[in-house]
């Protein structure tokens, strides 16, 4: 965890006024750089030192072998690891002969700014040489949003106080050296030097590298171009060879006289196309950048944030390094997902590789919520690369028995890639966790055509599994047994709350959805009978409820387990998993992330208030929050049930998880779901916002701590704004020319454009606050007055 202050706090930035070598790998994946297919860590422009270096095409993997002590039916026996490609940010200096490298000489100056509006890294830096030579470099990094295989860098270099002979060595490289992190040789062979070369060629100030993977048998493309503008007298030179495409630069400068590059990166890869296709596509993109030139592509990439945050913003009154936060966390989950385009997002977005890249339930449950209510384009084609990989999914249900599709717990390609069997056999949750954002996403936009296309189908296949799956006992009683939850401390359960709920509706939207599209139920074999069963399962759903204590178990017998001895658990023994076995948790009343609190918040509408709050407060006793997933769903129930204080410090919690580095390991990568859950808490905590029916329906509440809290969701093409201020809410259509029903703590309002409706807030309930185990409370969010 990052104890100080590190970065400025300001309300559209993040700011680094120095270089700490300690936290390069946190900075690195903070200044990371992406737009959904291409990523770029926050490396150091001339490429050292590095914690670990990262270029990231979005689904560009290798494969590789599964270990296990014991093999088993049904695991599979191939992971998929992201892929570190082509590098195209390294820009080497050379100062009358010295290279430029912050570990000698003297760093006299060193800032960094992402700068959240123009979506930009900026670095200034002022060095000087081990033999005394002065310079300035200034560089501004893009990926950008408008043009989506196109990356950009504008570097700037200026003598400060004699003339200097500069180099400048701009690359490609392939297969840089990166630490091994995984202690299986056979996996460490698979990714030292992934990438074989099948082409390199140099033109002018243009080059070019394709390589293919071994083993994946993926075809990626790099090229390179540039502007240079320099003095009399500067000359250039291109080479290449198989892993390295370099462009010199000699010249020699004065004081006030700087050198200024721009250099243009492209991108391509695929799994099917040639090496002359993908080698004209990156060209392609390359003149297409160099016709815009960097003005355009900066005022491109200023226009569509301009446009997003529109859309997205959520504005904070009384904590300003909240709001930061937050719009550093909505900023990376856009980054994350914007230009996706029908592939995974990983639980890391492409900030670096932790989880190796792989998407999870992540993707549909924290992230696509935001996606969906203020860029819906980009949920659709997230959903729709769930839909294109529903054959695999398919075969993944046949595999384990079971009719309809099984997607998979963790994966890049569609293919499960978990080793550890409760998840990626039993965590079945993640196929109702994928129909539920088809639902949310219909009711957000009332796009049919979709619903046509792919929602329907994935509707069906999921409710077929969960009709194969559960069965119906000896009253009638619909079970799902053997199954593992959203808690990762408890597995194979039977009838866990959230997930049977979770699969009720899975089983009721997809009967609807086939009666609303009748002439794709006949194409699929889906007839009267089937969705009769369907929502016979749905309405005959156990779940489980303890009378004497008047909560619901986490799942059948959960209650009967032994309860943790927090007494004798010292905070250094957190997470438990690194410190007791299993078997030790499995038996225990311990929740690692919000399980049944979470079915309180997306299955609200299946528990009343008292009830929500009893559950909650059992479970606040003995949740970890050994999880980053954790903190969000939290916070969203705290608000809703009246511990707005409470809700508030969660807040805290998930917007800094990598600000703050809470987790220990955003050098790994950030957090994109816990990024993502800061809006969610936002938006579905103290705005209250739920979709469980046509409706949308809002129940603000405004902490303490904050004196005004506004954002905007785009709803069935309208944008609409909420803003929350002490007692009272109003609701305003920016526009559209269509009215728009909601309702306010129940109360139904009809929002016409044009004419904002304010509502009083009813008073928060006040009810006894919960207790956390102990060391495990959320750490009190002080505001400076």
């Amino acid at each position: 965890m990052i104890e100080r202050e590190v970065y400025d706090v300001e309300p559209w930035a993040v700011r680094e006024r120095g270089l700490d070598l300690d936290l390069l790998g946190q900075s690195e994946s903070v200044f990371a750089l992406a737009n959904g297919h291409i990523g770029l860590r926050g490396n150091l422009d001339e490429g050292e030192p590095f914690a670990l270096p990262g270029s990231y095409l979005n689904a560009f993997y290798e494969v590789r072998p599964l270990p296990y002590a014991e093999t088993a039916y049904g695991l599979p026996d191939a992971g998929q690891t992201i892929v570190n490609v082509t590098n195209g940010k390294v820009l080497r200096l050379l100062v009358d002969d010295e290279q430029f490298d912050i570990r000698y000489g003297d760093l006299l100056q060193h800032e960094r700014v992402l700068d959240l509006r123009d979506g930009v890294l900026r670095r200034e830096v002022h060095w000087r040489s081990p033999t005394g030579r002065e310079v300035r470099v200034r560089s501004t990094r893009l990926v950008s949003f408008a043009h989506r295989s196109v990356g950009a860098i504008s570097y700037e270099v200026e003598p400060l106080d004699r003339s200097l002979r500069i180099v400048l060595q701009s690359e490609l490289v392939a297969n840089e050296p990166v630490t091994e992190r995984t202690g299986d040789p056979r996996a460490a062979a698979a990714l030292r030097a992934p990438l074989i070369s099948e082409h390199h060629a140099h033109h002018d100030l243009r080059a070019n590298l394709i390589h293919r993977t071994r083993s994946s048998g993926l075809r990626m493309a790099a090229a390179m171009d540039h502007i240079v503008e320099g003095p009399e007298g500067t000359i250039t030179g291109v080479e290449s060879e198989p892993d390295l495409a370099r462009m010199t630069i000699s010249t020699e400068l004065a004081p006030g006289k700087p050198l200024r590059v721009v250099k243009l990166l492209a991108y391509a890869w695929s799994s099917q196309r040639s090496a002359p296709s993908l080698r004209d596509q990156v060209d392609a993109a390359c003149a297409s950048a160099r016709r815009v030139g960097w003005k355009g592509l900066f005022n491109e990439q200023r226009a569509y944030l301009d446009d997003f945050w529109e859309h997205a913003d959520v504005e904070l009154d009384g904590d300003a390094a909240l709001q930061q936060a937050v719009r550093f966390a909505i900023f990376h989950s856009l980054q994350a997902g914007a230009r996706a385009e029908r592939r995974a997002i990983g639980a890391k977005g492409l900030t670096g590789t932790g989880y190796d890249g792989h998407s999870f339930w992540d993707m549909e449950t924290f992230l696509l919520p935001l996606l969906t209510y203020t860029i819906p384009d980009a949920a659709a084609d997230a959903l729709r690369w769930r839909h294109s990989v529903i054959d695999l999914a398919r075969e993944r249900a046949r595999v384990l028995g079971r009719d309809g599709a099984a997607f998979p717990w963790r994966t890049i390609r569609g293919q499960e890639c978990s080793g550890y069997w409760p998840a990626g056999s039993a965590a079945f949750h993640i196929n109702a966790d994928i129909a539920d954002a088809v639902r949310r996403y219909r009711l957000a936009t009332g796009d049919e055509a979709f619903e046509h296309e792919a929602g329907v189908e994935l509707l069906v296949e999921t409710a077929r599994l969960w009709r194969s799956l559960g069965h119906h006992d000896a009253a009638g009683t619909f079970r799902i047994e053997g199954i593992t939850g959203p808690d990762e401390y408890s597995a194979i359960c039977d009838n866990n709350v959230f997930t049977n709920l979770m699969a009720a509706r899975n089983l009721v939207e997809a009967a609807e959805a086939a009666a609303r599209h009748p002439d794709r139920a006949a194409d699929l074999g889906v007839d009267e009978e089937e969705m009769a069963a369907w929502r016979d399962a749905a309405a005959k759903m156990a779940i489980p409820y303890d009378e004497e204590l008047g909560i619901h178990p986490q799942a059948d017998n959960f209650l009967h387990h032994r309860r943790w001895d927090f007494a004798h658990t010292t905070e250094d023994q957190y997470p438990l998993l690194m410190s007791y076995p299993y078997y030790e948790l499995y038996r225990s009343q311990i929740v690692k992330q919000a399980d049944l609190v979470h079915a309180l918040w997306l299955c609200g509408d299946r528990f009343d208030e008292e009830q929500k709050a009893r559950d909650f407060a059992y479970y606040e006793s003995i949740t970890v929050r050994d999880s980053s997933l954790s903190a969000a769903p939290q916070a969203v129930v705290a608000a809703e049930v009246g511990h707005v204080e409470l809700a508030f410090d969660y807040f805290g919690e998930t917007a800094f998880i990598d600000l703050r580095d809470l987790a220990g390991n955003t050098h790994d990568g950030l957090h994109i779901a816990a990024l993502a859950g800061a809006w969610l808490v936002a938006v579905c905590g103290f705005g209250g916002m739920r979709d469980h029916t046509e409706t949308p329906s809002f129940s603000p509440r405004l902490p303490s701590r904050l004196q005004r809290l506004a954002f905007r969701l785009m709803i069935r093409g309208r944008r609409l704004a909420v803003e929350i201020r002490p007692g009272e809410a109003t609701y305003a259509l920016l526009d559209g020319d269509e009215e728009l029903l909601l309702t306010h703590h129940g109360e139904e309002i009809t929002v016409v454009p044009g004419a904002p409706e304010t509502r009083e807030l009813p008073p928060i309930p006040r009810r006894r606050p919960p207790v956390q185990p102990p060391t495990r409370e959320p750490r009190r969010r002080h505001v400076e007055a």
